[in-house]
């Protein structure tokens, strides 16, 4: 929130918030957001202007927030942290995409997002065989190796 905002005597509601989007590359900064909708484990919430402090991780999803022109935007991500305090809501995650149309954002969200994380578990599993193998050969390396100073 800036000084000039602050002084000018608006409401937080009035004012929004800003939010601020962090992936691997890029800060997007959106100000006049009004709010806030997203989902957790523990289920969907909001958050408005003056929220108190709040943090949690969204789960792979869409979320969605009300800009200062009255639009809706959809938010399309794999997850994310979310921390919300002093007029800003930061979400930090791998990728996102962002679109006012709910069917194309959607058709995006199953598309690559979902192509994405198949890719990234693809991976993971790859990863875990491959440190299994690393594991067995040390082993076999160590009960074969000599025993003695000779």
């Amino acid at each position: 929130m800036t000084d000039a905002a602050a002084s000018s005597g608006e409401s937080p509601v009035k004012r929004g918030f800003t939010l601020r989007l962090l992936d691997g590359r890029t800060v997007r900064d959106i100000d006049g957001v009004r709010s806030f909708v997203g989902e957790d484990d523990s289920g969907s919430f909001g958050i408005l202007p003056g929220h108190a402090r709040f943090t949690t991780c969204l789960t792979f999803g869409l979320a969605r927030f009300l800009d200062a022109g009255g639009t809706w935007t959809y938010l399309a991500l794999p997850g994310a942290v979310l921390y919300f305090a002093d007029g800003a809501l930061n979400l930090c995650t791998r990728r996102y995409y962002l679109d006012t149309d709910y069917n194309r954002i959607v058709e995006l969200m199953e598309t690559r997002l979902l192509e994405e994380e198949r890719a990234m578990s693809e991976l993971k599993h790859s990863l875990a065989q491959l440190e299994q193998e690393m594991l067995k050969r040390l082993w076999r390396l160590g009960r074969d190796a000599p025993v003695g100073g000779g």
